[in-house]
């Protein structure tokens, strides 16, 4: 039975081991059971599902995962944790924890292995420093993966679903809804947490589009558009582009290509939708191939 959701619990386990909470891996162990139940909902764990889990801490979310999933294999950085993870798991039979960087993780493999090469859940409470390579890095690779349903940064929650036009709106939106729908679950309060982090935090899924909502020729190329769109704020979609090192187009043909996708020269890339971005970037590498 899952007991660490249970604060009392959760400071006899970390006493009883003598755990120091380590700053540079952002450790901030959740609380609250009706958020872990909330995260295994929103994930729609089932006993069919294996489920990757990216840092467990001391294995709370682990004991709900391992108790709604077939298999679970969870991936912790910090060594210290170790021996904790194998004091709160000795009940369960069908877990595996792996101490390994999870950006180091060989994650298609694990998915053969363990998954017979069908999309894996992901399920995470991940540390604020490392959101987005992480996030990044599981889409990047291309995994096959059902869907990730973390708990991160409300602040980064919010730039994952918002559209154009937004402060919040920039390279981290596009990427994220390029490769998936992204849905808040829940907003979770410092308080459902030990050590409280001093901001509010999201439970967000992300499920994970069977192919791109948009045509591209270049996947890689894309996202070279985008981030040189955002590299700089308040500047024109046009100087931002042409700023960039990647992109070997004179101004005039830049501005060109911007006329041709049928917006104004003088848009800034907060105003543009994925589709057009992508169709951006298609014209873009078509008339750098031009060039040649």
């Amino acid at each position: 039975m899952a007991y660490l959701g249970n604060p009392a619990y959760t400071m006899a386990v970390l006493e009883k081991h003598g755990f120091r909470f380590q700053k540079k891996y952002g450790q901030n162990f959740l609380i609250d059971t009706h958020i872990l139940e909330k995260i295994i909902d929103a994930a729609e764990i089932t006993k069919d599902d294996f489920v990757l889990e990216i840092g467990p801490g001391i294995g709370t979310m682990t004991q709900y995962l391992c108790e709604s999933a077939r298999e679970v294999v969870a991936v912790e950085i910090d060594t210290n944790l170790l021996p904790v993870l194998d004091d709160t798991l000795k009940d369960y039979d069908n877990v595996t924890v792996i101490n390994e960087d999870i950006l180091k993780v060989d994650i298609a493999s694990l998915a053969k292995e363990k998954n017979g090469g069908k999309p894996i859940k992901v399920v995470a409470n991940l540390p604020y420093y490392i959101t987005t390579p992480i996030i990044m890095g599981l889409f990047e690779s291309h995994v096959p993966l059902a869907s990730i349903t973390i708990m991160v940064q409300k602040e980064v929650a919010d730039r994952m679903q918002v559209g154009p036009g937004t402060k919040e709106y920039g390279a981290l939106s596009l990427a994220v809804q390029y490769f998936a729908k992204p849905e808040v679950v829940c907003v979770v309060p410092p308080t459902c947490f030990v050590p409280q982090p001093k901001v509010a935090s999201s439970v967000i899924r992300l499920t994970c589009h069977e192919k791109p909502p948009v045509e591209i020729t270049d996947e890689g190329f894309l996202f070279r558009v985008i981030r040189a769109s955002f590299n700089q704020r308040r500047k024109t979609l046009a100087n931002g582009l042409n700023n960039s090192p990647e992109i070997h187009l004179s101004k005039e043909v830049i501005q060109e290509s911007i006329e041709e996708l049928g917006v104004p020269v003088t848009i800034r890339g907060e105003a543009l939708t994925l589709e057009q971005f992508a169709a951006l970037s298609n014209i873009i590498g078509r008339r750098m191939k031009q060039q040649v």
